[in-house]
């Protein structure tokens, strides 16, 4: 008798006689296919290994690691803490907590904040101020600006609370003011779309800036005074006293006056060089220069030298997968639609 295999069966026989009758055998093994749910498991099983790991080497109480870019002595130690992209609600949130990590470090003698970005939100940027301000008030520890690529607006904000400002020979920095744009709808749903939007509201003021109808001079002159002008005396008075403390803990005399900076904050970008000529920044150099600083406002000799990173984790993949889907939600919608008050060099836009 014949059997009908397949080929991936594995196939074994044997034979005997028995009363003068030849017996076949035939065995039949067929392989288990591996289930993709097996394989899916294993995966899963991986990256929860690498992220018990990476909790085993991180701070429970801020999920941030330390990476040595300078070694030396351990107990003098420098955190390098980085504002990068657009300063966000989160920027400020994920500064805070380095920031917390480095005042539980009773090793830590000063900080460097390392500088890239065009700036972001007003709120954002006014935070990171405030907790560098705080920082140095309250603990008495040195702490540089060190500006790389780009440093406007916010980025320029946060770096005037710290005790000095170096920036790389090609930084750029500068734009000091408030920006705010408002998206004007009208004629795309009215004409195109043949909509007409209709705001119910208590008062003649109360929906100012309206994106569905066009802004008026009164409107203008209305969100400059209240919006746009708080602001940007804020920033005025924060570059003037910032740069006056800095100014005179160096020993030097060629301090701002308040109308010099305010001649400085229409906006205006401004290089390396130049920034150093308006007495913006106070030195230009690289990050050994910006080392060789906190040395010596530390009077240390040998300094270890660490950038605050976060480790791998299982959280932190599940969310950038859910970030390679556009999910147009409530919240999507509202940060497209609501006028941003910001500190931000925004070229062409």
């Amino acid at each position: 008798m014949d059997y009908e295999h397949k080929d991936s069966d594995v196939v074994a026989e044997s034979s005997s006689v028995v009363s003068g009758v030849t017996e076949r055998v035939v065995y039949i093994e067929r392989p288990v296919k591996k289930s993709r749910w097996r394989i899916l498991w294993r995966i899963v099983i991986v990256l929860l290994i690498l992220t018990v790991i990476g909790a085993l080497f991180s701070d429970s109480g801020t999920g941030y690691t330390e990476e040595t870019l300078i070694k030396g002595t351990e107990s003098n130690k420098v955190v390098v803490i980085k504002i990068e992209s657009v300063i966000t609600a989160q920027t400020s949130r994920e500064f805070g907590k380095q920031m917390q990590k480095a005042r539980a470090d009773e090793n830590v003698k000063a900080l460097i904040i390392r500088t890239n970005t065009p700036g972001g939100g007003v709120a954002a940027s006014d935070q990171i101020n405030h907790m560098i301000t705080k920082f140095r008030q309250e603990t008495g520890k040195p702490v540089v600006a060190f500006m790389q690529s780009i440093a406007t607006s916010g980025g320029y904000y946060t770096s005037v609370a710290c005790d000095t400002i170096i920036a790389e020979p090609t930084v750029i920095t500068g734009s000091i003011g408030v920006i705010m744009q408002v998206m004007g709808l009208q004629g795309l749903f009215e004409d195109k779309l043949g909509i007409k939007p209709v705001t119910i509201k208590s008062g003649e003021k109360k929906d100012w800036p309206n994106m569905f109808t066009e802004m008026t001079l009164e409107q203008k002159t209305y969100l400059e005074n209240k919006v746009i002008t708080p602001a940007y005396d804020r920033f005025v008075d924060l570059v003037f006293e910032g740069r006056k403390e800095a100014v005179i803990n160096a020993g030097r005399s060629d301090v701002l006056t308040f109308e010099e900076v305010r001649g400085l904050a229409d906006g205006s970008i401004y290089g390396a060089k130049e920034a150093l000529e308006k007495k913006l920044i106070d030195e230009i150099g690289y990050f050994e220069d910006v080392v060789n600083k906190v040395r010596s406002l530390t009077k240390l000799s040998s300094v270890h030298v660490v950038e605050y990173s976060k480790p791998f984790s299982l959280a932190n993949l599940m969310r950038a997968e859910t970030k390679l889907g556009i999910n147009i939600d409530a919240k999507l919608i509202d940060e497209v639609t609501t006028p941003r008050l910001q500190y931000l060099w925004r070229p062409g836009k």
